[in-house]
Protein backbone atom coordinates (compact mmCIF):
# COMPACT_ATOMS: atom_id res chain seq x y z
CA UNK A 1 0.00 0.00 0.00
CA UNK A 2 1.77 3.25 -1.30
CA UNK A 3 -0.93 5.42 0.70
CA UNK A 4 1.04 4.89 3.43
CA UNK A 5 4.50 5.95 2.02
CA UNK A 6 2.97 9.11 0.98
CA UNK A 7 1.29 9.91 4.64
CA UNK A 8 4.61 9.63 6.14
CA UNK A 9 6.26 11.79 3.46
CA UNK A 10 3.49 14.17 3.73
CA UNK A 11 4.17 13.97 7.63
CA UNK A 12 7.84 14.16 7.40
CA UNK A 13 7.15 17.40 5.07
CA UNK A 14 4.62 18.88 7.79
CA UNK A 15 6.86 18.16 10.97
CA UNK A 16 10.14 19.53 8.44
CA UNK A 17 8.26 22.96 8.08
CA UNK A 18 7.05 23.07 11.57
CA UNK A 19 10.50 22.99 13.14
CA UNK A 20 11.92 25.56 10.52
CA UNK A 21 8.81 28.09 12.03
CA UNK A 22 9.75 27.53 15.12
CA UNK A 23 6.45 25.51 15.40
CA UNK A 24 5.51 22.94 18.43
CA UNK A 25 2.24 21.40 16.63
CA UNK A 26 1.01 20.53 13.28
CA UNK A 27 -2.44 21.66 13.15
CA UNK A 28 -3.79 20.84 9.44
CA UNK A 29 -2.68 19.39 6.59
CA UNK A 30 -3.59 20.68 2.96
CA UNK A 31 -2.75 18.41 0.47
CA UNK A 32 -3.41 18.33 -3.78
CA UNK A 33 -3.95 15.11 -4.63
CA UNK A 34 -4.96 14.56 -9.21
CA UNK A 35 -7.48 12.27 -9.97
CA UNK A 36 -4.84 10.23 -11.96
CA UNK A 37 -2.28 10.22 -9.46
CA UNK A 38 -3.09 6.60 -8.47
CA UNK A 39 -3.95 7.26 -4.37
CA UNK A 40 -6.68 5.73 -2.72
CA UNK A 41 -8.20 8.57 -1.16
CA UNK A 42 -9.92 7.08 2.03
CA UNK A 43 -6.76 4.70 1.88
CA UNK A 44 -4.46 7.46 2.08
CA UNK A 45 -6.74 8.61 5.60
CA UNK A 46 -6.88 5.68 7.06
CA UNK A 47 -2.69 5.54 7.08
CA UNK A 48 -3.02 9.33 8.23
CA UNK A 49 -4.42 8.55 11.33
CA UNK A 50 -1.93 5.54 11.60
CA UNK A 51 1.27 8.52 11.52
CA UNK A 52 -0.52 10.68 12.86
CA UNK A 53 -0.69 9.22 16.64
CA UNK A 54 2.36 10.85 17.97
CA UNK A 55 4.74 13.62 17.65
CA UNK A 56 4.76 16.93 15.94
CA UNK A 57 1.53 16.43 13.75
CA UNK A 58 0.00 14.41 16.48
CA UNK A 59 -3.89 14.48 15.66
CA UNK A 60 -3.14 16.64 12.58
CA UNK A 61 -6.06 17.08 10.02
CA UNK A 62 -5.56 16.17 6.23
CA UNK A 63 -7.27 18.30 4.44
CA UNK A 64 -7.64 16.61 0.90
CA UNK A 65 -8.53 18.60 -3.06
CA UNK A 66 -8.94 16.74 -5.69
CA UNK A 67 -7.03 17.83 -8.84
CA UNK A 68 -9.67 16.64 -11.80
CA UNK A 69 -7.58 14.45 -14.43
CA UNK A 70 -7.49 16.66 -17.94
CA UNK A 71 -5.73 15.43 -21.19
CA UNK A 72 -5.37 16.94 -24.78
CA UNK A 73 -6.55 14.38 -27.67
CA UNK A 74 -4.55 13.94 -30.57
CA UNK A 75 -7.60 13.28 -32.34
CA UNK A 76 -10.04 15.58 -32.00
CA UNK A 77 -7.57 18.59 -31.17
CA UNK A 78 -9.75 18.93 -27.77
CA UNK A 79 -8.76 19.36 -24.26
CA UNK A 80 -10.98 17.17 -22.24
CA UNK A 81 -11.57 15.85 -18.26
CA UNK A 82 -10.67 12.27 -17.77
CA UNK A 83 -11.36 10.22 -14.97
CA UNK A 84 -8.68 7.23 -16.22
CA UNK A 85 -5.44 7.41 -17.50
CA UNK A 86 -6.79 4.52 -19.96
CA UNK A 87 -10.21 5.90 -20.37
CA UNK A 88 -11.19 6.66 -24.05
CA UNK A 89 -11.57 10.42 -25.43
CA UNK A 90 -15.40 10.83 -24.54
CA UNK A 91 -15.80 13.49 -27.53
CA UNK A 92 -14.33 11.54 -30.49
CA UNK A 93 -13.59 7.98 -28.63
CA UNK A 94 -9.76 8.67 -28.88
CA UNK A 95 -7.24 6.64 -27.31
CA UNK A 96 -4.22 8.90 -28.41
CA UNK A 97 -4.44 11.57 -24.74
CA UNK A 98 -1.57 13.38 -23.61
CA UNK A 99 -2.48 13.92 -19.83
CA UNK A 100 -1.67 17.43 -19.18
CA UNK A 101 -3.01 17.71 -15.43
CA UNK A 102 -4.90 15.15 -12.62
CA UNK A 103 -1.26 13.33 -11.94
CA UNK A 104 -0.24 15.83 -8.94
CA UNK A 105 0.25 15.59 -5.62
CA UNK A 106 1.47 18.31 -3.73
CA UNK A 107 1.42 19.68 -0.04
CA UNK A 108 -0.04 23.39 -0.72
CA UNK A 109 -0.22 24.48 2.38
CA UNK A 110 0.62 23.54 6.66
CA UNK A 111 -1.33 25.44 9.53
CA UNK A 112 0.74 25.30 12.70
CA UNK A 113 1.34 26.60 15.82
Amino acid sequence: MHEMSIAESIVEIAEEAARREGAFRVRTVFAEIGELAGVEIEALRFCWEAVTREGPAAGAGLDITRIPGQAWCLHCSETIALCSSFAPCPRCGGDQLAITGGTEMRVREIEVE
